[in-house]
């Protein structure tokens, strides 16, 4: 991809600001006939440089580059330089990423705040066209299209069709985005998913800026960002509001990470995939602890892992914890950017600019390595193909170990690894007629087989596997159980040129994995729905039904809403557990299936070994397909480019709309920033334990028919069959603020039944029952502020802004937990809510707090980052919490009521 052109207003800003200090660092590198620029490190001549991980010298990279002693100063500089000291101080520094990335989840309500701020800009007396983004922005489509047809040819057909059908609005919306802000990149639906085509294509890996060469760098709106670290692009999630600030000209302000050294030896067992690999990492970092933190992939076993495989270890950073999961480039970096397409002349520039400013690492040369922050050693022999859950991306359970893992969680205490259930309940199953079959129905039965997600689509060696397992169990007999929604989704049409040329499409095809779509579908919760029958069946029986995926998700009501236990796996994998049906089935001692001669077969007779993979690998993924592929992107469809949209630089918002509304934020704006106090008496919202996800407070799949979401809808005369996810709907506020905390699978302690699940609260006033949304309502008609009490990790998964924006508009001014996953804890802080934290030991069972009393929060003093703040509670109980705005930028936020609004005033002045 060319490089989008630097905005006029960007160029202008950085000629506002005084000459960089480090100019005399500037040095050519000669390539082929150009004469290229770059600000050279070695040229420092500091032998500190030299020791830092290869994550922490882009960032130095990019604050030399960028010191204009306004956004980024001198200072900031020796701060990353001397990082083996400041990193263990919570030293603050800015951080310009290149560009930024979108998916259409959160794409949408990131261009419609534009739009609004525009609007606000307007009013306020202000240029509209300063709401622009200044740093060239991509936006995939890839989170609409759901797995509504499977198991046959039609499937992709009929998906795309409801996509544009369902979506139109939305699409439409973001066409017209594409033509009114300078420096936003749409890629149509149906091109794939966000972060393989980032990989495939999107990434530059080295920027050429009329001349000048310096790092590929980005931030996006979607957690898994992390994926790009695998091709040596520094890059990680964050919220929307976030993303947005940093569109829009706003260094990032983060705090200086400790780097885990994470060193990889050996090479993987036969039978072990990449999947295997990263579940094991996944497991290994989240019991070290690396939330915050960088981990930097090095040692001799780095080599021998392809891009690809390391993609998928960086992929599921948010799992493990990090902020990145970091690999340098290397030679195969080099080989993976010609392999994909890419023209010879930016390999040529990007080689060389690697190789001058000691970018380029050799993991074989262990005086290479630098100084980390700590470190781990993995042996890549000791890995065993393994799946993770059933409830949490890293509860690894290896293979040989599932049915007795499986069948034991299922009588366990109520947890992340326990349904509860009694002993009259295990023997529950039932039979039922499908399609002409008798299925049967048991804990544990497969109903949902998926090859999806980026995380596993994007690797030909794990996707060539499956097609391989495919080819060999169609030709032993074996059939795939009647009761399984089977669905093929890759990350991109690569993926199809290849099993199609090497012949393994017709057999996956046999087996049911029939191409559904290019998107995230299944990973993302679009598993659409099950057969009648099947939903019927689990229902009737109270079953605990499995899905199996490649995916990097599988909280608790995030795949399908009957899917009660959900396993990520590798592609070969999905296909082994669609054959056997139950995910309570011992491998080593029990068949697959029988054949129609009797015959048993065993996974040892379809798992096919290392070297043939291989062997396909090299003979059937061809440069010559991400070149026809990509290019085609750029012609766009026939319903993309068919799509009217409405013109003017200015959006004419439709009241009557059910997706696209102007949403509340920016409405009541003035130039001055509103005063902000303490919290008085402010009842408690909710009460939750531990794992709060972003998929709980604000879900991305179907909108159920008893919700106030569905009723909003009704009202609007939208039919139910209408009603699309709550994902598709995120560019309208009243939707989404009725959909804050709808996931039928949410935990209040305030609740009477409690654990039983359900999104409801008590309305304290009345001890009334109700709808979250109708309790919030209540509260905002009597002036009345609300907190959440929480436990660890809140906010933990998706990167999702309206996890923040819909409590900010159910008048949450406070958040009481004891500890936060990174990004949901900046999301607060970009819509203004206190993050605040309990002390080390407390929390709310431990101070007695039920949910039901009254709580006082001062913030009258003078705040700074970690500042202690007390908390009264109505019973006369008091605690002292921690303040979690974590650097002086972002109490600046909140004292302006958020990232946005504190950016508007910037560009209005």
């Amino acid at each position: 991809v060319q490089d989008n052109k630097i905005s006029p207003l960007y160029r202008q800003r950085e000629n506002m600001a005084s000459a960089n200090p480090f100019q005399n660092l500037v040095k050519e590198v000669q390539v082929g006939d150009a004469n290229l620029k770059y600000y050279s490190l070695p040229s420092l001549n500091d032998s500190r440089v030299d020791k830092l991980p290869f994550s922490i010298r882009i960032l130095l990279e990019s604050a030399i580059r960028n010191c204009d002693q306004f956004q980024v100063h001198e200072k900031d500089v020796e701060k990353i330089l001397d990082w083996e000291k400041t990193s263990k101080q919570q030293i603050e520094i800015p951080f310009k990423p290149a560009r930024v990335i979108l998916q259409d989840f959160t794409g949408v309500p990131a261009v419609v705040d534009l739009a609004a701020m525009r609007d606000a800009m307007k009013r306020l007396g202000g240029d509209p066209a300063k709401i622009n983004p200044l740093v060239p922005v991509d936006l995939v489509v890839d989170h609409s299209v759901q797995v509504d047809a499977f198991g046959s040819p039609e499937a992709l057909e009929k998906n795309e069709a409801l996509e544009f059908q369902r979506n139109h609005e939305r699409f439409s919306f973001l066409k017209w985005g594409s033509k009114a802000f300078e420096n936003l990149l749409i890629v149509p639906p149906g091109s794939g998913i966000v972060h393989q085509v980032n990989l495939e294509y999107l990434a530059r890996v080295v920027f050429n800026s009329n001349g000048v060469l310096y790092p590929d760098s980005l931030v996006g709106t979607d957690s898994h960002t992390t994926m790009i670290n695998g091709l040596g692009v520094c890059g990680w999630g964050v919220g929307g509001i976030e993303g947005e600030a940093v569109m829009l000209g706003q260094p990032m302000s983060m705090v200086l990470p400790e780097v885990v050294g994470y060193k990889l030896t050996g090479r993987l067992a036969p039978a072990a995939t990449a999947t295997d690999l990263v579940l094991t990492i996944t497991q290994n970092l989240r019991k070290h602890g690396v939330v915050g933190k960088f981990v930097e992939f090095f040692g001799e076993g780095v080599a021998d892992l392809s891009v690809a495989d390391r993609a998928t270890l960086a992929n599921m950073a948010p799992e493990y914890g990090a902020t990145m999961g970091f690999f340098p480039c290397d030679a195969a970096t080099v080989q993976f950017l010609r392999q994909t397409g890419r023209d010879s002349a930016s390999v040529a520039y990007i080689d060389a600019y690697l190789r001058a400013n000691h970018l380029l690492r050799d993991y074989s040369n262990a005086a290479q390595d630098p100084v980390f922050s700590s470190t781990l050693h993995l042996d890549l022999a000791t890995v065993v193909p393994c799946l993770a859950g059933p409830k949490r991306p890293h509860d690894r359970v290896a293979l040989h170990d599932m049915k007795t893992d499986f069948l034991n969680s299922l009588c366990a205490k109520v947890g992340f690894k326990g349904y509860g259930l009694s002993a009259e309940q295990l023997a529950s199953s039932i039979k039922y007629d499908l399609n002409g079959h008798t299925a049967e129905l048991t804990h544990g039965s497969v109903v949902i087989a998926a090859i999806t997600s980026c995380t596993n689509t994007s690797n030909p060696s794990v996707m060539l596997g499956a097609g391989l397992v495919a080819k060999k169990a169609v030709e032993a007999g074996l059939k795939v159980k009647p009761h399984v929604k089977t669905s093929l989704s890759p990350g991109s049409g690569v993926v199809t040129r290849y099993l199609n040329d090497s012949g393994l499409m017709p057999y996956l095809n046999r087996l049911g994995f029939y191409l559904a779509g290019y998107g995230c579908m299944t990973c993302i919760g679009n598993s659409g729905d099950l057969p009648e029958e099947t939903s019927a069946a689990i229902q009737k029986a109270d079953l605990v039904a499995a899905a199996v995926l490649s995916g990097n998700r599988n909280f608790e009501g995030r795949v399908h809403p009957l899917t009660r236990a959900n396993y990520l796996a590798s592609p070969p994998l999905v296909v082994v557990y669609a054959l056997a049906g139950s995910v309570a089935v011992d491998f080593e001692t029990q068949c697959i299936g029988v054949n129609d001669a009797g015959k048993e077969i065993f996974l040892r007779d379809i798992w096919p070994t290392s070297q043939e993979i291989e062997e396909v690998v090299q003979k059937h993924v061809a440069p010559t397909m991400f070149r026809q592929v990509y290019d085609n992107i750029k012609n766009g469809t026939g319903r993309w480019n068919g799509l009217e949209t409405p013109e003017g630089s200015l959006y004419t918002w439709d009241d009557k709309s059910t997706y696209i509304h102007n949403p509340p934020f920016f409405s009541s704006m003035e130039r001055t920033p509103p005063s902000t106090g303490s919290i008085e008496s402010a009842y408690c919202l909710l009460n939750l334990g531990d794992s709060i996800t972003t998929d709980h407070i604000s879900p991305a799949g179907r909108i159920a028919i008893k919700s106030p979401a569905a009723r909003y809808l009704l009202a609007k005369s939208v039919a139910s069959a209408d009603f699309n996810t709550y994902g598709a709907r995120r560019g309208n506020d009243e939707v989404m603020a009725r959909g804050t905390f709808a996931n039928t699978q949410l935990l209040n302690k305030m609740m009477p039944d409690y654990p039983k699940p359900s999104p409801k609260t008590v309305f304290v006033p009345t001890n009334e029952v109700m709808d979250i949304f109708d309790a919030a309502d209540k509260y905002k008609l009597q002036g009345v502020p609300t907190i959440i009490l929480a436990g660890a990790e809140y906010g933990s998964g998706s990167s999702r802004d309206w996890a923040a924006k819909g409590p900010y508009i159910l008048g949450v001014k406070a958040v009481i937990a004891i500890s936060y996953e990174r990004i949901h804890r900046s999301n607060l802080v970009g819509m203004g809510i206190v993050p605040l934290q309990f002390k080390a030991g407390d929390n709310a069972d431990t101070l007695g707090l039920t949910g039901k009393e009254q709580f006082t929060i001062d913030l009258s003093g003078d705040l700074s980052p970690g500042s202690d703040i007390p908390v009264k509670v109505s019973t006369g109980k008091s605690f002292v919490t921690t303040l979690r705005f974590d650097t002086p930028v972002e109490l600046t936020y909140y004292r302006h009521g958020g990232i946005l609004h504190y950016v508007l005033r910037q560009l209005l002045a």
